[in-house]
This record gives C-alpha cells, sequence and structure tokens, in this order.
C-alpha cells in the first residue's frame, strides 16, 4: 500500500496534507478498499523521512473524519470509503444552545445530503478555538466559524491577535464568517451577521408603543459570565432609552428576593434570568404583561409557547443563507433580520 502514496518534495503543500490527500484519492480510485490495513505511523515516517508528527497529523485528520480508526496492537485501517465526493465542511460555535443549533440544523437540512459537516464547540475558549483550526487545517473544503471569545475576567471579546491570524490563513474561497463579523476581514468571502448595537435598538423601536407605557426599563445583561454577550447590546439599549426619554436600569443578573415594582419592564439574556423573573413575578401575584413586561434576546421554542415577546435574529435564516451561498458559491455580506416579536408578556 506505501507504494501508492505520492508525497511530491518540491511542492508547497505541507507535507501532512499531501498524505491526507493521497489516502483520499486512492479511497476515491478504489485502490483502498474498506477494512484495508495501512502503514503504522512508524513505517510511514522511516519510508519517506518524515517527522512522526507529520504522519501523526495526517492519520489525526482522518481519523476525525472517521476515514480510518486505529485499534491497539493491530494498527490502522480504512473505515469509510463513500464519503470523499462530498463537501467536506466544519461547522464552529461559540457554545451549545438552543438558537444556535437552530443556525445549524437549518444549515444541514439546506446544504443537503451531498455535504458531510463536522460540528465543534470551543466554549469561548481561545485555547480550543486555535487548537481546532490548527488540527483541522487544510482538512476541510469549507469552514463556517462564529467568533465569540471571553476575556479572563469574563467578558465578551470578539477576537484576539492570534485568533486574527488563525482565521486570515484560511483561503479566502473557503472562509465562512457568521453572526459576529467585528474581525472585519475583507476579500471575496462570505459573511453573515448580526449589528448588535442597531439590531436592539432598532427592535426597541419598533415596540416603542407598548415600552413607553411602563415607568421604567431594565436590561438585565449579565456583566460576567461564561458565554459572555457583545457590549454592543449595551450600546444600542442606552441609545434608545436616552434617545426616547426613557427610565432605564442595567442589572447584571435577576437577584432573588428582587424588589418588583408595577410598571417595570425588564429585558433579560439568559435564560437563567428569565426563569427567575418569572419565578418571582408570579409568587408575587403580578399580572405578566399588564403589572411588569417581560422582553427575552433570543426567541427559543419555549419562548414562544409560553407567550413571551421577544428580540431576536432569525436564526434559521443564518444558518440557510450560509449553506445557500456556499450551495451556489456566492460571496459577499447579508445581514440577518432582527425581529421585535410581539406577544404576551408586553
Amino acid at each position: 500500500m506505501i507504494k501508492l502514496i505520492k508525497i511530491d518534495e518540491d511542492s508547497r503543500v505541507p507535507k501532512y496534507k499531501q498524505i491526507v490527500d493521497s489516502i483520499l484519492q486512492n479511497i476515491a480510485n478504489g485502490n483502498l478498499k474498506i477494512n484495508q490495513k495501512i502503514p503504522s505511523i512508524n513505517s510511514f515516517s522511516e519510508e519517506f523521512y518524515m517527522s512522526r508528527d507529520t504522519v501523526e497529523k495526517a492519520y489525526n485528520i482522518l481519523k476525525e473524519r472517521k476515514i480510518i480508526s486505529s485499534i491497539r496492537g493491530k494498527g490502522y485501517y480504512i473505515t469509510r470509503t463513500k464519503l470523499e465526493s462530498k463537501v467536506n465542511i466544519l461547522f464552529v460555535l461559540n457554545k451549545l444552545s438552543a438558537y444556535k443549533m437552530k443556525t445549524y440544523n437549518s444549515f444541514i437540512n439546506t446544504i443537503g445530503a451531498n455535504a458531510h459537516t463536522d460540528l465543534h464547540i470551543y466554549h469561548c475558549d481561545e485555547t480550543l478555538f486555535l487548537n481546532l483550526l490548527d488540527k483541522f487545517e487544510g482538512a476541510y473544503d469549507y469552514y463556517v466559524i462564529t467568533t465569540h471569545f471571553k476575556t479572563d475576567e469574563l467578558k465578551h471579546l470578539s477576537f484576539t491577535n492570534e485568533v486574527a491570524k488563525a482565521i486570515q490563513a484560511i483561503p479566502d474561497e473557503k472562509l465562512v464568517l457568521m453572526d459576529n463579523i467585528k474581525l472585519g476581514m475583507e476579500g471575496e468571502i462570505i459573511k453573515i451577521y448580526q449589528d448588535f448595537e442597531n439590531d436592539i435598538y432598532n427592535a426597541l423601536k419598533e415596540g416603542l408603543s407598548k415600552i413607553s407605557k411602563y415607568n421604567k426599563l431594565i436590561l438585565v445583561y449579565p456583566d460576567k459570565a461564561v458565554y459572555p454577550y457583545p457590549r454592543r447590546i449595551l450600546h444600542g439599549f442606552k441609545k434608545f432609552c436616552v434617545e426616547h426619554e426613557i427610565n432605564f436600569e442595567i442589572l447584571s443578573e435577576v437577584y432573588d428576593d428582587m424588589i418588583l415594582k408595577k410598571g417595570d419592564l425588564f429585558i433579560t439574556i439568559e435564560e437563567s434570568d428569565l426563569v427567575n423573573l418569572m419565578k418571582q413575578i408570579r409568587d408575587e401575584e403580578f399580572i405578566l404583561g399588564k403589572d411588569i413586561g417581560v422582553i427575552s434576546y433570543n426567541d427559543t421554542p419555549l419562548k414562544e409557547l409560553l407567550g413571551i415577546t421577544v428580540m431576536s435574529t432569525d436564526f434559521n435564516v443564518m444558518g440557510e443563507t450560509a449553506a445557500r451561498m456556499i450551495l451556489n458559491k456566492e460571496k459577499g455580506d447579508v445581514k440577518v433580520p432582527f425581529n421585535f416579536i410581539d406577544r404576551n408578556s408586553i
């Protein structure tokens, strides 16, 4: 089998990628069959005078894509032969939430059966993110990426210098930036984004007639969070309140036994704050939508079921648009709709 592998010493393509591409090409040509054994890392390294790290990186990429598997004491075997005619996509999210999964599911439904998509979560952690991109460098046809990170103080960060370098190393034709594009990359790439400051500002303007009936507008913005939110949300909220002379307050959380007053209108971002607030409204026998109002940030099926008014990006459109632009080989910037959805809670 080793004779089937072609490595070009004069090529500028990294050696690990040449290994991956050569094995995939031999699978496509029918030279490698399911359950066929391939050389060990040491054998490969000795045959081509490569470092073990180079061969191991190639094998790890193939293992992640479930093309090969290893059996302790026996070696490496081909485990999949029917994938590589498809478009291969790495889909990278900062967190696993109901609305993020809306985006992912709509992407999968739209991209169709001729694509294979691997989902990875980096939990707003820079190191995890950089390791992911390094591990899968050159392994996919498209990289769909959201960029939300956290500082040591659990504040939101759109990107770091290292993150910017890693993303800029991805070829333009393979890159899809989604959700947060403050990185500011130019070129012929796909960008599907939210405009956090203007989105909340315009949504609140849309609901102004109802909002203005309340005495005080209270935004519960988690100042420190494991999955922090862009501070541009705060800026848009303050801009709206100042321009329309609305009495407002910003809290970092919904406190237990919080003082609630008739005429308060709350905007919650975290699900835990919404649950805590709703419980206190019920326990103190306030009438939701009359005595106290509630608006939640980002829609979910449960909020729709409970009749909670929301301000929300259309996450289905975000995923559908990303998939459609990949399928049609389109490039450009697309602003995702952000809607004020009036229900029974104000």
